[in-house]
């Protein structure tokens, strides 16, 4: 079941709308790691919600839709994170996840960080908002595109920060944003790339935490 976007006509206003939020978000992107964490977290949650109702876009959070959402989610996350997992037995995998520096506290990093801080603030910022003003703008295809471009270029600063390849992570970020898309779109639902999304992350995450874990006993 699609999402309702209300597409139309592009004009020269919803372009300028389409265009200006992606890059107000790839702005935001490089001012937000600079913040206190509790103020960052707060923010970005925040900042999601009222671009939702600014944008007017559709959550698909009631049933029916929310139904379809937790289905496919459900089912495509389990295998994102069953995925992940297996790459944590990947050596070059393990000594990444070993050097890395991992946030404190650790419960608060899972519980609220992760799941309020960056799903529902990149969901609802990226496929629910910027989706509905790109669709405005470009159509369904062309909103997607312009979110997941704009979401994998949002990685940029997270990508310095840690070390990792630029390009390779803002292409990779990129391509999972567009299947986030289309996972909101076949479902008509926002849970259905949350789930996946927190899947993804909270998986990582208790990869990164398990493996420094067995790097600090056999350091012993």
């Amino acid at each position: 079941m699609a999402r309702d976007v209300g597409v139309g006509a592009a004009t020269p206003l919803r372009v300028t709308r389409a265009l200006s939020l992606a890059a107000a978000l790839i702005g935001w992107s490089f001012v937000s790691p600079r913040l206190p964490t509790g103020w960052r977290v707060a923010l970005q949650a925040g900042v999601g919600g009222l671009l939702v109702s600014v944008t007017r876009a559709p959550l698909g959070l009631s049933p029916p839709r929310l139904w379809a959402g937790l289905r496919l989610g459900s089912v495509t996350g389990a295998a994102a994170a069953g995925a992940i997992a297996a790459t944590t037995a990947v050596p070059p995998v393990r000594r990444s996840m070993a050097g890395r520096e991992l946030p404190a506290p650790v419960p608060a990093w899972l519980l609220v960080r992760i799941p309020l801080g960056t799903i529902w603030a990149e969901e609802a910022a990226f496929r629910a908002a910027l989706a509905r003003t790109g669709s405005d703008a470009f159509g369904k295809d062309g909103g997607r595109l312009l979110q997941a471009a704009t979401f994998g270029l949002t990685h940029i600063a997270d990508a310095r920060a840690t070390g990792e390849p630029v390009v390779a992570t803002v292409l990779v970020t990129a391509v999972a944003g567009w299947l986030f898309g289309w996972l909101a779109d076949r479902s008509g639902s926002l849970a259905a790339p949350m789930l996946v999304h927190l899947a993804i992350n909270e998986a990582g995450a208790i990869g990164a935490l398990t493996v420094a874990r067995r790097s600090r006993n056999e350091s012993r």
